[in-house]
């Protein structure tokens, strides 16, 4: 497998790291002259913000055979064993893809409903996101429909300096939209990468996050605010699962206020033989969307949640845990290894070209993140030469927003589960 070449550094300059950045690209892009670099992928942390137009533009002319990009600010980038939180720092990946298997696009030049004039048919897409975006999971399942396997993935923009995105193309699609669209660097609605069907790429999710109540089922709901589980008051119900006093509504918001929940479509949710009651679920799967608490309604006994739930859905509160993460990772891990394995007798990391990871910056740099890094866990055996890690808000395989999600390109196409909506690579 030829992989993609790989650079990062920090500097207080913004100008001083770019140079770095390109002198680390060069002499590994020296070592193989036959080959070809049109495509980027470019993260930097908020600290270069301001200075991200200069920061491109001086990337593109000292490597003009790149003649796309795509990225976005982060609050923290890692690469190669290396982290940065908190600093100033980039991390750039040179894809040698014919440009016939790649779009990059943005909200002025999106993604076609139908085939491209030329043809071109997106697989799936990698994705930056503002978080502001009026409509925003909306607009993410328009994209994910777009696409061949209905998926998408990616992240919303962390940033403290404005959500800053990447998006330049050499092609007509991106022309036209003035000096934005020449600069590359956008705020404001989705950005990022589309993949031909014949770019091999396998992508999973991790939770991050154990069960602590048993499943339920949302049977009335109105908006964000759900009123009842299992025929009873939603919050008497959460009350009486998580042994808490009804009385005493600081301790209840205190234990509240840590909790997430989890949600399972109605179809998912319906299963063969209904949950033992009382039965804590051991693993969260890939059909469980997580999102956060964000109230109660003690008069009408009432919980508001982060989302709009459907009546019907199944419902469990769940808490970030660092065993629960660090099995979720290696079990991706082994989910990749196993994938690439089965379709070749060749060493599977032997087949990785590159690889993303997207971690949700509501775990943030704490000791649940620290033990779970990636890097960190030598049970993945995952190559650090080829993998680049951003910190967003969210990472988000459509329409789902889980804890963090992994994707490597490799040589061989890949089949996509005939999931509707929410999907995931097979």
């Amino acid at each position: 497998m030829k992989r993609f070449v790989h650079a990062h550094a920090t500097h207080p300059q913004w100008s001083v790291a770019t140079a770095q950045v390109v002198a680390q690209l060069r002499a590994q892009m020296a070592a193989h002259p036959d080959r070809r670099w049109p495509l980027g992928l470019l993260y930097l942390t908020d600290h270069y913000a301001a200075h991200a137009r200069e920061l491109l533009a001086s990337l593109s002319a000292e490597l003009p055979q790149v003649t796309d990009w795509a990225g976005a600010v982060a609050l923290g980038i890692a690469a190669q064993g290396v982290e940065y939180i908190d600093e100033p720092a980039l991390s750039v990946m040179l894809c040698d893809l014919a440009p016939t298997r790649y779009r990059v696009f943005h909200g002025l030049a999106p993604l076609p409903a139908v085939r491209g004039p030329d043809g071109f048919v997106p697989q799936t897409a990698l994705v930056h996101a503002d978080p502001a975006t009026p409509e925003l999971p909306e607009l993410v399942r328009e994209l994910a429909e777009r696409t061949v396997g209905h998926f998408v993935f990616g992240g919303l923009v962390a940033s403290r300096a404005g959500a800053v995105q990447i998006a330049r193309s050499s092609r007509v699609g991106l022309a036209g939209h003035g000096q934005a669209a020449a600069e590359g660097v956008w705020e404001g609605g989705l950005s990022g990468v589309a993949w031909a069907p014949d770019v091999g790429i396998v992508a999973r999710v991790t939770q991050g996050v154990r069960a602590i109540t048993p499943l339920r089922r949302v049977t009335a709901v109105h908006g964000h605010r759900v009123e009842a589980l299992d025929g009873e008051p939603a919050l008497d119900v959460v009350l009486r699962d998580l042994g808490l006093p009804a009385h005493d509504l600081g301790a209840i918001v205190a234990r509240l206020r840590g909790t997430l929940v989890g949600w399972v479509a109605p179809a998912a949710a319906r299963t063969p033989a209904p949950p033992v009651p009382g039965r804590v679920p051991l693993r969260l799967g890939e059909d469980v969307l997580v999102r956060h608490l964000v109230g109660i309604d003690p008069a009408q006994r009432a919980l508001v949640v982060a989302d709009e739930l459907p009546p019907g859905a199944g419902w469990m509160l769940c808490e970030r845990h660092v065993h629960a993460a660090r099995a979720d990772l290696l079990r991706i891990g082994a989910e990749v290894r196993e994938t690439l394995a089965g379709e070749s007798d060749a060493d599977p990391l032997q087949r990785v070209a590159g690889a993303v990871y997207v971690s949700c910056n509501g775990r943030g740099v704490t000791p649940l993140d620290v033990a779970v890094h990636p890097r960190r866990t030598k049970e993945l055996r995952w190559s650090s030469k080829t993998i680049t890690r951003c910190w967003a808000w969210r990472a988000t395989p459509a329409p789902t927003t889980s804890s963090g999600l992994t994707a490597s390109w490799r040589a061989s196409t890949i089949r996509t589960s005939a999931r509707s909506r929410t999907r995931r690579s097979a």
